[in-house]
């Protein structure tokens, strides 16, 4: 199990104090934040028998615990611009992934999240939505280290579930996000 992918992939500072400079540099470029969007996108097959205790804190610092310090440092300038949060969850958040438990305990984590905070934070003017896209296609699971083969069949087998027969595009899921924003 490789989680350094996600840190890799993400490109930004790292550390405790990340989440203020990520806020800071919007603020800085813009003026303001209007928008705060969470997509993480750590996947790790995790099997019983591999769990540890580490690759279980990786899961939940990248997947519930980055948006919750991102929400934190953001929410003074949400308030003001009466701006929105959306956290991009995953399908594995509301349903079973055989192998990794925890990735979909963590992206459950932030959908119950989502709802509480859209409760929580009505009363300042901050909407806060979630949006799980259908499966799409992406590197994320080469990016877990699974095989070919594996990816394949994980491919397939989701392909077969989906009414339209076809997995959705990234411009697809960004169109939907953009709306909810």
């Amino acid at each position: 199990m490789d989680l350094s992918v996600g840190r890799r992939v993400s490109g930004r500072p790292q550390g405790p104090d990340a989440h203020r400079g990520v806020v800071d540099a919007a603020v800085g470029r813009w003026g303001r934040v209007d928008v705060l969007a969470n997509d993480t996108r750590v996947t790790a097959m995790m099997p019983p028998a591999e769990t540890t205790a580490e690759g279980i804190a990786a899961l939940f610092d990248v997947n519930v615990v980055a948006p919750s310090m991102l929400g934190h440092a953001a929410l003074p300038y949400l308030r003001e611009t009466n701006g929105s949060i959306l956290n991009v969850l995953r399908t594995y958040g509301h349903r079973p992934l055989p192998d990794a438990a925890h990735y979909a305990a963590s992206k459950a984590a932030l959908e119950q999240l989502t709802r509480s905070w859209a409760l929580e934070l009505a009363k300042d003017g901050v909407r806060v939505n979630g949006v799980a896209p259908s499966p799409t296609e992406s590197e994320a699971l080469v990016a877990a280290g699974l095989p070919d083969d594996v990816v394949d069949h994980i491919t397939r087998g989701e392909t077969a579930r989906i009414p339209l027969g076809r997995r959705g595009a990234p411009a697809e899921d960004a169109d939907g996000g953009l709306a909810l924003a």
